[in-house]
C-alpha cells in the first residue's frame, strides 16, 4: 500500500466518522458481544437463593416441634437465639417463658441490635404477654416484631440479608402438619446420612 493510497483511504473514513453517514454506516452487531440466550432488554430477571449465600450469615432453613435446621447444614434442637453470625441455646419452652431476664442478654449487646424478632411457636389468640416487655424494650431501645415462628423464620431471613443488625429469638411450634415437600426432603437427608459408600 503506498502513501498516496493510505491518504484516499484515510480520508474516506475520515467523512464517514465525521459525517451524517456515521449513524447509518457504523453498526455494531450484539450478537456478537454477548453469551448466546442472554436477555438484555428490560425486566430482565436473576434468581439469588438466600439461604446458600454464606456471606449473608446464618439463615433458617427450616423448623419442626423439636428446632431448627440452618443453612449452614446445622440443627438446633429447642429454642434459640439466632444472630446474623452465632447461634446459642435459649432455655424457654414457651411463651409465659419469655421476661425480662430471659431477655437480658439484649440490653448489654453492643453494637445496640435493630430489631429482635420474636417467633413464639404456634398462631396465638392472646398477645397480653407482651405488656410486660414493654418497659424492657423501651429501656433498653430495643423494638421487637411478635410473630408465629413461621413469620418470623422469614422475617430473620429477610431482614438477616438486608444486613440489618437483627436478632431472633424462636421457640420451637408445639403443632406442625408437615408437607409433601417437607417428607421428601427428609427422606432424602436421611437416605444421604446413611448410605454406605
Amino acid at each position: 500500500m503506498n502513501l498516496k493510497s493510505f491518504g484516499l483511504l484515510f480520508k474516506s473514513f475520515v467523512k464517514i466518522v465525521s459525517g451524517d453517514a456515521t449513524r447509518r454506516n457504523i453498526h455494531v452487531d450484539t450478537r456478537l458481544c454477548r453469551p448466546p440466550g442472554a436477555y438484555e432488554g428490560e425486566g430482565k430477571t436473576s434468581v439469588h437463593i438466600l439461604n446458600k449465600d454464606s456471606d449473608l450469615g446464618i439463615m433458617i432453613d427450616g423448623y419442626s416441634q423439636v428446632g431448627f435446621r440452618l443453612n449452614n447444614d446445622m440443627t438446633v434442637l429447642g429454642s434459640m437465639l439466632i444472630f446474623p453470625r452465632s447461634v446459642l441455646s435459649w432455655n424457654v419452652d414457651d411463651i409465659s417463658e419469655i421476661t425480662e431476664e430471659a431477655l437480658s442478654l439484649f440490653s448489654v449487646l453492643e453494637p445496640k441490635i435493630d430489631i429482635l424478632v420474636l417467633g413464639v411457636g404456634d398462631q396465638i389468640e392472646n398477645y397480653n404477654f407482651y405488656q410486660k416487655l414493654i418497659p424492657f424494650s423501651r429501656r433498653n431501645r430495643i423494638p421487637f416484631e411478635i410473630l408465629p415462628t413461621e413469620q418470623a423464620c422469614s422475617t430473620f431471613n429477610f431482614l438477616n440479608a438486608e444486613g440489618r443488625n437483627v436478632v431472633g429469638a424462636m421457640i420451637p411450634p408445639k403443632h406442625f402438619r408437615p408437607t409433601d415437600d417437607d417428607e421428601l426432603q427428609t427422606k432424602l437427608r436421611y437416605q444421604n446420612l446413611y448410605e454406605w459408600e
